[in-house]
């Protein structure tokens, strides 16, 4: 990514006004070609060892205007560049590779459980009461947990129903998201490998994001 991106990015978080964003709206075109240059670089890379399809840059690409119909916020734009990668683009609604820019060091690479329907937690509940090593092979393995150290989502404060609190996966059940991250510092992202350090990380998400939505969609509800 151009450092060019990282500034432009950082200046909107401070000047979030549409007065400000159209006087600068040839830096942010500059920006978004930046940010496609990089999608379809990872469509072409990943499209080597998974399945895309005919996957476009624009299918992958999140708008940069924000919904502000019900958030206190009302700034207009967000402060980050994002694009979600996998069959079906950004709104496939399954588990898949998402890469947000953003300066301040808050670039990441994350994948995983996020916005699931009340069945599809069932189901994933399910499967990790009935064989939970196939999950835990994948995610403590040490490459994987190396790159991706953080853990984010939402927990259950209490046990789930119909599972007892001495479960010894209990941890796992009482998930209601499971998402891992990896970020990146402003002079990574810019640096040359940039792109090929994400195609890395994507081939160890790969197994995790394959496993979520067999279980999430493909999977009957009963074994």
């Amino acid at each position: 990514m151009e450092s060019a991106t990282l500034h432009f990015l950082s200046q909107l978080a401070e000047n979030n006004n549409r007065e400000w964003f159209q006087e600068n709206r040839g830096r942010y075109d500059e920006a978004k070609a930046d940010m496609e240059k990089l999608v379809g670089y990872l469509i072409s890379e990943v499209g080597k060892f998974q399945d895309l399809g005919n996957l476009q840059v624009k299918e992958c690409l999140l708008r940069i205007n924000r919904d502000i119909r019900f958030s206190k916020n009302k700034a207009p734009y967000k402060n980050n560049l994002a694009a979600g990668i996998g069959p079906g683009g950004k709104s496939s609604g399954k588990v898949d590779y998402y890469i947000q820019i953003q300066p301040g060091d808050q670039t990441f690479l994350g994948g995983g459980m996020w916005e699931t329907t009340p069945e599809q937690l069932a189901r994933f509940r399910q499967e990790v009461d009935y064989n939970a090593e196939e999950l835990k092979v994948i995610i403590e393995e040490k490459e994987f947990r190396t790159f991706f150290p953080e853990i984010h989502g939402d927990t259950l404060k209490t046990t789930p129903k119909g599972y007892p609190k001495d479960h010894p996966e209990i941890e796992l059940l009482k998930r209601k998201q499971l998402f891992f991250v990896h970020r990146f510092t402003d002079k990574e992202v810019a640096s040359r490998d940039f792109g090929k350090t994400i195609v890395k990380g994507i081939q160890l998400l790969k197994p995790f994001a394959d496993y979520m939505n067999y279980v999430l969609y493909e999977q009957p509800a009963e074994h």
